[in-house]
């Protein structure tokens, strides 16, 4: 089932999540705390993260938690530019449940 968003466009499981985020804190969290993080479209909700992870990975979600990240003003030499905006979500495993993405 794909998750519907403004423009009408339906979004499968694998365009919902773009990419995990596989940082020291991340991997602190995903040993210690069963949480993984993730870069996400910016138009998924909480219920579509969850249902593409728990079809992705057959794994069961207990809680998604979801950030905004806004992009940051950079410079290089004299052009002045912006990073890009971008979707952060948090999802939290049941406690049997694991991802290994090594």
């Amino acid at each position: 089932m794909a998750a519907k968003i403004k423009s009408g466009v339906q979004l499968e499981s694998h365009q919902v999540i773009k990419r995990p985020l596989v940082t020291e804190k991340g991997m602190h969290a995903s040993e210690r705390l069963n949480a993984y993080s993730f870069e996400v479209h910016p138009f998924a909700t909480k219920h579509d993260i969850k249902r593409a992870v728990e079809e992705l990975w057959d794994v069961r979600v207990g809680e998604v938690r979801t950030q905004n990240r806004k992009g940051k003003p950079r410079r290089h030499r004299t052009a002045l530019g912006r990073t890009r905006s971008w979707k952060k979500a948090v999802v939290k495993l049941h406690v049997e449940d694991r991802i290994a993405f090594f």
